[in-house]
């Protein structure tokens, strides 16, 4: 099996706008019911051996999760209490998704409202209990697109253990359909000018996350992305890996086509290049404490796992 998957987009856009919105179903509910984090951390998604999971939401004296399993396309809801409840995934809109979701949830004794409102999607706001348009369901190509997520994870959590500062989880944004870690240099970032609640509270400090999202039909694809916020000076023109790589200006966001990772000779490495070496520009431009940051960790037995060097440009 093909470790990085071939993922055209054009393939399985009709089933992106659907599984787009059956996760803002459960993500909402996550929403609704997970204590507030910072920078809204408790509404993310984690990406599992099989799919994705909510991980456990509390709920009365208990708690429960929700798993999208990607290998045998269902939709399971489990709580602590040991009931067990199973959803098929397949190709149904999304008002029947919406229905059966919080109905199963009913029968768990779990009561919760939602906003059923899509979020992030600008040009289509059809409530999830109205949406009958959406309905398409590729098993084969949400398969392929779950395995490029697994790849891009097990590439963020490595890149993700580089650093010892404050840093989020690598995580599933339902919103903007990416899987992203961010890290933050420990300052706080002036106030964008007009910024809604949520995009206040997840730039409040300056960050510079990196991740990979299914892109974009004008994009031509998925791709992987780092981004500075605020953008230091210089950022946009700074000496980067690889050479595929580019900073878009619409974006404002540095970008490597996931194409050009999947059929590089040696992707994993290629990634985490794209990864260090934007992160380090940014940092640098900055003024970021690397050397606090970026702190040997020291094992159980006391040896000392060397730093991971940044690329040479």
């Amino acid at each position: 099996m093909d470790a990085w998957p071939q993922l055209p987009l054009a393939a399985w856009k009709d089933t992106l706008a659907t599984l787009h919105r059956y996760t803002q179903v459960i993500g909402k509910v996550r929403l609704e019911l997970a204590p507030m984090m910072n920078h809204w951390w408790q509404v993310a998604l984690y990406v599992t051996a099989r799919g994705l999971t909510t991980s456990p939401i509390p709920f009365g004296q208990g708690s429960f999760e929700v798993d999208f399993d990607f290998i045998g396309h269902e939709l399971l809801f489990r709580t602590s209490e040991g009931e067990q409840r199973v959803l098929a995934l397949e190709a149904r809109p999304v008002a029947e998704f919406y229905r059966d979701v919080m109905a199963t949830l009913r029968s768990l004794g779990i009561e919760v409202s939602i906003n059923d409102t899509p979020q992030e999607i600008p040009d289509d706001t059809t409530r999830f209990r109205e949406d009958r348009h959406h309905a398409a369901y590729d098993p084969e190509a949400v398969h392929r697109w779950w395995r490029a997520m697994v790849q891009a994870d097990l590439v963020l959590e490595e890149f993700r253990a580089r650093f010892t500062g404050k840093c989020s989880p690598v995580h599933f944004f339902w919103g903007s359909f990416d899987l992203a870690v961010t890290r933050f240099s420990g300052r706080p970032a002036p106030e964008r000018p007009g910024a809604d609640p949520v995009t206040r509270e997840a730039y409040c400090e300056e960050v510079i996350s990196a991740g990979f999202w299914p892109g974009t039909e004008q994009l031509g694809g998925p791709a992987f992305y780092c981004y500075a916020a605020p953008e230091p000076p210089g950022f946009s023109t700074a000496a980067i890996q690889p050479r595929a790589a580019w900073y878009d200006a619409t974006f404002k966001e540095y970008l490597l086509k996931y194409d050009d990772v999947r059929t590089a000779a040696h992707p994993r490495q290629l990634l985490l290049d794209f990864f260090q070496s934007t992160y380090a520009a940014g940092a640098e431009l900055a003024g970021w404490d690397r050397e606090r940051l970026e702190r040997p960790v020291r094992r159980a037995r006391g040896a000392t796992v060397p730093e991971q060097p940044a690329p040479a440009p």
